[in-house]
């Protein structure tokens, strides 16, 4: 019996999903420049063949991935922004970026390391520039949550709140067995999440 198209979706995407997760293992082992797509196919299980069947290229597999990356933020602002009260929405987002990292602490760094690069590198800069210009988008969602929760200078708030998250997802992606993310959670919260 012939498959029906959405078995065929089903076995794409699962491929795709493979060779994003290969890519990523080897962009972090290697970094982006040093890992070829003969590596990606490799971990992947599959042939270079199938590879350029779903990619034209490594840096068309990489945009992909940056893309991603971009939709997962959307979608963790857009829920929490569908919550009741910016105090839970603001829960949500601590919540969500603190485990985030902590079952995935190599993939944010790599996404950290991906943001930070120099202007000089242009192929890399470019996604950085993606990356940091959803982010900045996202900041005003949080800017309008500090702002209904009754803070004089939402923006200020906002971005102490990100300093203090981000800072907190980059020792947990430095140290991530010795990191008490449960009792930083509940510190940022409490510090916070309050109506001021």
């Amino acid at each position: 019996m012939p498959r029906t198209r959405e078995e065929n979706d089903r076995i794409r995407q699962a491929a795709k999903d493979n060779i994003r997760t290969a890519a990523m293992e080897i962009f972090i082992e290697r970094g982006y420049h040093d890992a070829s797509i003969d590596d990606v196919a490799k971990r992947a299980g599959v042939s270079k063949g199938l590879m350029y069947n779903y990619y034209k290229g490594k840096e068309h597999l990489l945009a992909e991935m940056v893309q991603n990356r971009i939709d997962e933020i959307k979608e963790v602002m857009q829920t929490a922004s569908a919550l009741s009260t910016p105090t839970e929405q603001l829960k949500f987002i601590v919540d969500g970026a603190l485990d985030n990292v902590k079952q995935r602490h190599k993939v944010y760094r790599f996404y950290l390391h991906l943001q930070t690069q120099p202007e000089e590198n242009q192929l890399l800069s470019k996604y950085s520039q993606m990356l940091n210009e959803a982010m900045a988008e996202q900041f005003e969602v949080q800017c309008r949550m500090f702002k209904e929760l009754g803070n004089a200078d939402a923006r200020l708030r906002s971005l102490y709140f990100s300093s203090t998250l981000h800072g907190a997802m980059l020792m947990i992606s430095t140290y991530p067995d010795h990191y008490p993310v449960e009792e930083m959670k509940k510190q940022i919260i409490e510090q916070f999440c309050t109506v001021s």
